[in-house]
């Protein structure tokens, strides 16, 4: 056996982690012992797992447990496990570096605000760095279940840049950290306080935390030491329980842990199915969106169990994608304690259990919306985006989600109005929910397509999220009610249209068949055709996409996220009440003509939030007619 020792250095994240971790939690120091004895339990489920295949892992040591000593005369906090312990290649790349997708979006999302830095750190799940927070160094000894005991691994470090790492003999599999505290943190070495921590954080862990027996009198009245073991939790899963005994802090530790997060869970179901298929769920609601939310790596949130041994974690076959900020546990009775990733794309079991969750967890959604719509608008803050995927992922709960959203609406800017609000409130003779699709809310209020909405009071939904294009292709109506894009196809106000409307859109249309000739014959094949109408109030003119075809603001979306689209040619509708166009229909030729027509088509597509293809010959051509007004 080698007894060389090799010095590394930390990873940038790491040591970035570190110095922030260190700095931002220290005014709740204990967290560190919640931190390192859930990694342990996670040791030991991993064990267990891979146990099922090979239960010579478990060489001559089958009951599994967390120990905890404290030793004041060195000062030190010793954690130890006999899970599935580490390799030294093992050693490093968990201990030395962070391998977790989304972690740039991590570190610009920090503020430099503590407490704000607090609950993002948590949220990214310090786990083991947590021990620097009390600790100026730190030493693992560690091997792997199944490595002989020469092959043990020792690693050390004092949280400023470096770690070392050596072998070393081992007889015992798992892993063992020994802390030695910083000054001032010599609570931690006192036994009621520790098992006080314990019982707080980590008394859901399903194997026994224990230490030592406080020590006794002997006949003569000397002090004994005792040596023996006592588990300080309960020990036993926390999902396997009645509800009535477990409180809600139980079941905020619990989110805690299983979810690898520092804030309060918004809501939680737990409940036993029984019937064809038994299983237990445990399915927690986060109260933040977690900073990877949205990267296509990042893992999901449920972890499955049979008959309380632990299988895996993130199987998509468990939540659809929408909800992957589910978090929680699921535990089968059915299932075969050797499941694959395989078997369960396969599973009518699986897919039986999955649509139960999915049933509890768009009831608990349904709940906090009609009882705590505090709760609910602070989950559709955090997780809106994510839930509209599943109107087009989830076809057979389409109505049920359809009936959770919510918009900006002309009448609301906060995303407070649901689908069923809009239709509460309709005109009479309204038989279509309008909206409009746009890059920014403030684009979506401003755009001209919503002039004669706003004038004859008609509420239009504000969809502004990069999604709401997604789902504006799959709820295409609602409670019998379809919903029309203001901006595609001819204006077609059904029943609130009175024959007042009717006669001035075509006199509208007979008095502009000049100015329209001369706008073809400018613009030529920018436009696929020139029009009219009555919907604009203030505007000259605006841009209107084919009413089956893509709209612009989705075909901007994709070309900027580097697709090659060729988007319909729009139709240019233009106001014949509005000055512009009547100066441009009193033109009787010249250069002046291409230059009006030019800069009201522009104009037209900026108001849209497109992209001019000649900026400066646009900037120019203002200039031009400026000049010559001013003269």
């Amino acid at each position: 056996m080698s007894t060389v020792t090799e010095t590394l250095g930390f990873q940038t994240e790491v040591k970035q982690l570190l110095q922030l971790m260190i700095h931002s939690l220290y005014s709740n120091k204990e967290i560190f012992l919640r931190e390192l004895i859930s990694n342990a339990s996670d040791a030991a489920d991993k064990l267990r797992f891979e146990a099922i295949a090979k239960p010579e892992l478990y060489e001559t040591d089958p009951e599994l447990r967390i120990r905890i000593a404290l030793d004041k005369d060195a000062r030190t906090v010793t954690i130890s496990d006999n899970g599935i312990g580490m390799s030294r290649d093992e050693a490093i790349e968990h201990l030395g570096t962070i391998a977790k997708s989304g972690t740039r979006a991590f570190f610009d999302q920090l503020t430099g605000d503590d407490k704000q830095d607090a609950n993002l750190i948590g949220q990214f799940g310090v786990g083991f760095y947590s021990a620097f927070i009390v600790a100026d160094k730190v030493v693992v000894e560690s091997r792997r279940a199944g490595l002989p005991e020469g092959e043990g691994v020792r690693w050390a470090s004092k949280g400023q840049g470096e770690f070392s790492v050596s072998a070393v003999s081992k007889p015992a599999r798992g892993t063992e950290i020994v802390l030695h505290l910083k000054a001032g943190d010599d609570d931690f070495l006192d036994d009621w306080r520790v098992k006080g921590v314990v019982r707080k954080y980590s008394d859901h862990i399903s194997i026994p935390i224990e230490m030592k027996k406080g020590n006794g009198y002997g006949e003569n009245g000397e002090v004994v030491v005792s040596n023996e073991f006592e588990a300080v939790n309960q020990a036993s899963a926390l999902w396997t329980r009645s509800k009535g005994e477990i409180s809600d802090e139980q079941y905020t530790e619990f989110y805690k842990h299983v979810a690898h997060d520092f804030t309060e869970p918004l809501a939680w179901s737990h409940a036993r199915v029984e019937g064809r298929q038994e299983y237990t769920e445990l399915l927690y609601l986060p109260s933040r969106a977690p900073f990877d939310l949205y990267e296509r790596e990042r893992k999901q949130g449920v972890k499955l169990y049979v008959r309380r041994v632990f299988i895996m974690e993130d199987t998509e076959k468990l939540m659809p994608h929408y909800l992957r900020f589910v978090r929680g546990v699921i535990d089968s009775n059915d299932l075969p304690l050797n499941v694959s990733r395989e078997i369960l794309q396969e599973s009518r079991d699986i897919d039986t259990i999955r649509a139960g969750c999915v049933k509890k967890v768009l009831g608990l959604l349904e709940d906090l919306s009609a009882k705590q719509a505090d709760k609910y608008a602070t989950f559709w803050r955090e997780f809106g985006q994510v839930l509209k995927e599943g109107v087009g992922e989830d076809f057979s709960n389409k109505e049920r989600i359809a009936k959770l959203l919510r918009f900006s609406t002309t009448a609301s800017d906060e995303q407070a109005v649901s689908l069923a609000d809009y239709v509460g409130r309709m005109k009479d003779g309204q038989d279509k929910v309008y909206y409009i699709t746009a890059d920014t809310l403030a684009a979506a209020k401003h755009s001209p397509h919503l002039e004669v909405f706003r004038k004859k009071g008609i509420e239009v939904l504000l969809l502004t999220d990069r999604v709401d294009e997604w789902l504006a292709a799959h709820l295409t109506e609602f409670d019998a009610k379809p919903l029309v894009s203001v901006a595609k196809g001819e204006l077609d106000l059904g029943k609130l249209e009175d024959e007042a409307d009717k006669a001035a859109q075509q006199q509208a249309e007979e008095a502009a068949r000049p100015v329209i000739a001369k706008l073809k014959d400018v613009l030529g094949d920018k436009v696929a055709e020139v029009r009219a109408t009555t919907r604009l109030t203030d505007s000259p003119a605006c841009l209107v996409s084919p009413e089956h075809g893509m709209s612009s603001h989705l075909e901007r979306l994709l070309k900027s996220a580097g697709q090659d689209v060729q988007g319909s040619k729009p139709t240019l509708e233009i106001n014949p009440e509005h000055l512009l166009v009547q100066r441009l229909a009193a033109e009787q030729g010249g250069e002046r003509i291409g230059d009006l027509a030019e800069v009201l088509f522009d104009q037209a597509l900026l108001a849209e939030g497109g992209k001019l293809d000649d900026p400066a010959g646009f900037v120019k051509r203002v200039n031009k007619l400026m000049l010559e007004l001013s003269r």
